[in-house]
Parts: structure tokens; sequence; C-alpha cells
């Protein structure tokens, strides 16, 4: 008799659950918590992007923000998101173990679930101040001149440069690849020096034909460039190697120069201008409220030097029908992966996008422990994304900053529009396979514990002080 009843009370319960779930829609829902992807990365460093155990949690009293998407509410086209491979980050990983380099740059280039898929790069045609020295690719004796580019060579970047991006190539095929001078050759120059003078306008014609050579003789090599700006921060001349260059001066020099010189040998490589700092957006206006000028421009790009983030908007404004880039912004040695955490991925990561920016680029890729090599007077407190000592690695905050974004928000993903909260600020995504990406920042002094609204489930999520989530369903 006791057995018995023992088995009528477990039918009873098991009834009892069923008639639950029919009449209860919550009781409904299945638990598809894994469906849903969380990536995190605590300031404390006590998580480095790593994948967590998503586990469904539910909260009692208060009130607790929620954070949604909107698919149907779209903005811009991602292109990518990298770091700057300057000449010094391709000497250092040129120069590591073959093993220790092979695994080094699939760790950064591939797209596989182990990686974390950098898709966009910025190089510099010539030297940068990234450079171990100062060079172009037409260095005359002084009073020699070569208008033809007869002289012009991609010597300079055969042993290190090329052979990296090749390598890369192989990795990811589809990477993007963005060229950006540091000053002309100098015979070309104001002043006969690397440092600072402008473009003399005799040698428009001849700057053009280096671009052209520039794109052409890349291409032969194997290596598509996708765009070029026209001068790295054009308004400071104090950097070894810089030049000047004015927005009239540019303006001048894209539509009667550049652009048809680019048209006449059939380059689709799109030209960018300014390339500067977000305060002066009056300089990329300037220049694209010239219609002649404005037919061969792509877009404009910025650095974070000076102005707000938020200006970036002001030239989308301005140039609807064109596009906003970010290529440049340093982490200073020797790091501080609270700040620095905070602070990248606030305005460039979900700033930048919340902006327009198709791209995002951290300065620089790789330096050494002394944040070599630089040129004579070049930058000597930029802090790569990895610190390379010999075939060692270390991995800095820029490589967690990018991570969060590059390995979710493929090339053709689509931003779309998010809950704005001003102390869990986000940006999100719809990938071109149909998934969704939501870029989260703790900006708040304490544990911020919200929902998220991932298709048709809403999950409670907490994040530390600083933290930052990556979410994809």
């Amino acid at each position: 008799m006791i057995k018995n009843s023992k088995k009528y009370l477990v039918y009873l319960f098991i009834f009892t659950a069923l008639v639950s779930c029919a009449t209860n829609p919550e009781a409904q829902k299945t638990d598809s918590t894994s469906a849903v992807e969380f990536w995190l990365t605590n300031p404390d460093k006590s998580a480095l992007f790593q994948k967590q155990i998503v586990t469904k949690t539910t909260v009692t009293g208060g009130t607790v923000p929620v954070l949604e998407v909107f698919e149907t509410q779209t903005f811009q086209s991602i292109d990518g998101f990298g770091c700057a491979l300057t000449g010094g980050s391709a000497i250092l990983i040129n120069q590591m173990e073959a093993a220790a380099k092979e695994t080094l740059l699939k760790e950064l280039f591939a797209t596989d679930a182990n990686n974390i898929g950098i898709s966009y790069l910025r190089i510099s045609i010539g030297a940068s101040d990234l450079s171990d020295r100062v060079f172009t690719y037409n260095d005359l004796p002084y009073g020699q001149t070569d208008t033809a580019m007869a002289q012009f060579s991609l010597e300079p970047e055969r042993i290190d440069l090329i052979p990296i991006l090749k390598q890369i190539l192989v990795i990811n095929p589809d990477i993007k690849i963005l060229g950006s001078p540091w000053t002309a050759p100098v015979w070309m120059k104001t002043q006969n020096s690397s440092v600072g003078g402008s473009l003399k306008p005799q040698y428009y014609s001849a700057y053009a034909k280096y671009f052209v050579k520039y794109v052409q003789e890349m291409k032969v090599a194997g290596i598509h460039i996708d765009a070029i700006t026209i001068q790295n921060e054009p308004l400071y001349g104090g950097n070894n190697p810089s030049m000047l260059m004015s927005a009239a001066e540019q303006t001048t020099f894209i539509k009667n120069y550049l652009g048809p010189a680019f048209k006449t040998n059939n380059i689709d490589t799109k030209i960018i201008i300014y390339d500067h700092n977000a305060d002066r957006t009056d300089y990329p206006i300037t220049v694209m409220n010239d219609p002649e000028a404005k037919k061969y421009i792509s877009g404009s790009a910025f650095h974070l030097y000076g102005g707000s983030i938020d200006d970036l908007s002001k030239v989308k404004v301005a140039h609807p029908d064109k596009d906003i880039y970010f290529t440049e912004m340093w982490v200073g040695a020797p790091g501080n992966f609270l700040t620095d955490l905070n602070w990248h991925v606030k305005n460039l990561i979900i700033g930048g996008m919340r902006n327009w920016c198709r791209n995002v680029i951290e300065w620089n890729l790789a330096s050494d422990p002394n944040q070599d090599p630089h040129t004579p007077g070049g930058c000597t407190e930029c802090l790569g994304a990895v610190t390379i000592n010999g075939s060692s690695v270390t991995r800095n905050p820029a490589y967690y900053i990018i991570a969060h974004a590059a390995k979710f928000v493929r090339p053709g993903s689509v931003r779309i529009a998010s809950t704005v909260s001003s102390t869990l600020p986000n940006v999100a995504f719809k990938t071109s396979d149909g998934k969704r990406v939501l870029i989260v920042l703790n900006d708040s002094q304490g544990i911020q514990v919200f929902k998220l609204v991932a298709g048709e489930n809403t999950l409670t999520y907490s994040l530390k002080a600083g933290a930052v989530g990556t979410f994809v369903w």
C-alpha cells in the first residue's frame, strides 16, 4: 500500500507539471541561454576575452535596466576592426621563430573559433614614426628630381612588411588594407627635410604618380590596397616623418591630380581625406564642399587626440553620402588596463560605431618591451596591441579592445539600433549570416545588473564596473 501511494504521488507531480506548462506561458519557455554566446573582459583581468557559461538568473525587487536591439533600424555597413601594421611591427613579427610567428599570425588574423580575426589593417606608405628609419619609395640625393617616378621602388618593404602581409593574406585573403603616407619624398617638399614642410605645387602631378605607382606595385606584389589617405595628420608638422597639407591644398591635389590619375589608370582604391583629429571637422567638410574634389572621395578619416567622437557625426550630416573611418588612437605605455579598456571601448568601439565609422583601427599592432622600433623623434611611448620580446608575446589593452568587436562583427555586418544607456553604453550589429551582436560596457562605479532582450528570450546578466561584454545570438 505504501509503494502504491508513492507511485500515485509521482504520477500526480508529473501531471501537475504538465498542466502548469500548458497554462503558464513562462513555464513553456525553455532555457535557451546556450544559444547566446557571452564573451567577457574584466578590468581586474580575472577574465580576458573569455567565453562564459551563460546561466539564466532572476532578479527580485528594484528596477533593472533593459537592453534591446532593433533590427529594423539600420545604419552603416562595417569594413572591419584592427590595428596599424607599422614598419616596426612587421620587423618584430618577422624576426620571431617560424613556429611562434605562424601561431601569432593565426591568433591575430584567422577567422575560426580559436582566434580573434582582425579584419582591417593600416600600413604606412613609406616610413611612419614607428619605422626603424625614415624612408620613402623615391629617395634621391639632394638636388635631384624624378617626376616620372622612374626610380620608384618598394625595395624597403620587401624584407619585412610585404612578406608579413603576404602571410596574413594566406590566413585571411579578404582583409582590408589602408595605406597612409607620413611624408612625400623630401625633394618634393618646401624644405629638404622629412620633418614638416609642405608639398610644392610643381610636384603635385609627380606625387599623384607616386600614389599610382604605389597601388600598382603593391598589386604586383600580391597585395590589394583597399584605400589610401592623402596625408597622415596633415595639420601637424612636428613628427618624424611628417608633412603639412591644408584643406585647400588637399582639395586641389585631389580634384586636379590624384583623382584624375586614379581614374586614368583604372585604380579602384578608395581615396579618403583628412586623417587627423575630430576637433577639426571643418577640414574634411571644406574639402568635400568642392564638388570636383568630392566626386573622387570615398570618405574622411579621424583620430581622437583632440575633439569628441560625437564630432564625427557633423561630417556625416554635412555629407551623408560619404563614409566615416576611424584610423588611429594610441595606448600610452606602460598602459593602464582599467582606464584604457574603458576609454577605448566607450569612445572607439561604441562611440565610433554610433557615429558612423565603418572601421576602427588601433595604433599600433606590435612593439618591443622598450616601445621600439621608432624613428629619431618618433613615438617613444606607443604601446603595441602585443609586446614582442624575441618570440614571446604579451597581450596588451588594444588586443582585447579590438578582439571584442573583430571576432564577431565581420566585414559586411550592419550596425543596428539598440537601447541608449549612460551607464551601459552599447552598440549592436546584425551580421551577414543573420546573427546579432551587442557590445556592452559597464561605465558605472559598481556592478550593473541588466536584462538583455535576445530574440524571444530576456536574460539577466551582471557586469563588474569597467567590464566589457560581447553577446552573440
